[in-house]
């Protein structure tokens, strides 16, 4: 099935009241090992990458792997751009055939926030591009940034989206990035934000909230969620295991194939419990 756009995915999840997991990438056994997981899962989902990691590799790149992999499974998958910081970063991922973008502005003042969200969202308006946005800081590591905490203020989601046009909302609650700090859910909080939020919602640092409580999201209009330090060790702990139990160990494709697995069954994993 070819990749889908975020908007006929966002008709699915309303429909069927659940949440897209959507899984960070970095390089090109990840990228599979994410959508064949999905494809083992049954489920549709999100596959997505920051500016950051494109270092490595390169928007177009990503996005060409993509395309070809997904034509070999059955479930719909969307290729989301992760945090991109300015309007360039948001044109190059257009340009290369993503589905779906995040601007986040969430490290300017409210003002300037909205004011690059709504430049965002009117170009991508004539790609039909859907944009995520971030109103609040959510603190921990995101790459190689570390950040404080900054709870979404309820009383102002409503005239952010309105004023900006973004089509899903990105809040701190606090969910952190990473794994170093332990998520404090505020399910009180997020009560508040979904009674007045015009759009879904997304929760970011979905690695380190516990099942349970990522069940319960959906009962606040939250429709994706981000989990991308839990994957990422995944592969590097198996990398890192074949150097310990043989530090003479050259066979590289082994290697790769085991780490993509462990990438491969936790997302199928993941998915399934987030839906069941």
């Amino acid at each position: 099935m070819p990749l889908v756009n975020l908007y006929t995915l966002l008709d699915f999840l309303r429909e069927k009241k659940t949440i897209a997991p959507a899984f960070n990438t970095t390089n090109l056994e990840t990228t599979l090992a994410i959508m064949e997981g999905l494809n083992d899962s049954g489920y549709p989902g999100i596959i997505q990458i920051t500016p950051k990691n494109l270092e490595l590799s390169g928007y177009e790149f990503i996005a060409e792997i993509t395309k070809i992999a997904g034509q070999k499974f059955d479930v719909p998958i969307v290729l989301h751009l992760d945090h991109g910081k300015t309007f360039e970063d948001i044109k190059k991922a257009i340009q290369a055939g993503f589905g779906s973008v995040m601007i986040d502005g969430s490290d300017l003042d409210f003002e300037e926030n909205i004011k690059l969200t709504k430049r965002v969202k009117e170009y991508c308006r004539c790609f039909n591009i859907p944009v995520e946005a971030e109103l609040g800081v959510i603190g921990g590591k995101e790459d190689d940034q570390i950040t404080e905490n900054n709870k979404t203020n309820p009383s102002l989601v409503e005239e952010f989206v309105r004023k900006s046009g973004c089509d899903l909302l990105a809040v701190s609650i606090g969910n952190v990035h990473g794994l170093q700090d332990e998520p404090n859910i505020d399910l009180n909080l997020l009560k508040q934000i979904s009674e007045v939020s015009p759009v879904p919602l997304v929760i970011h640092g979905g690695s380190g909230i516990p099942l349970e409580i990522i069940r319960k999201l959906r009962e606040f209009n939250v429709i994706k969620i981000n989990i991308a330090s839990e994957i990422r060790k995944a592969f590097i702990q198996t990398v890192g295991k074949f150097y310990e139990d043989n530090r003479n160990e050259y066979n590289l494709v082994k290697v790769l194939i085991q780490a993509k697995k462990a990438v491969r069954d936790i997302v199928a994993s993941k998915t399934r419990s987030i839906n069941s």
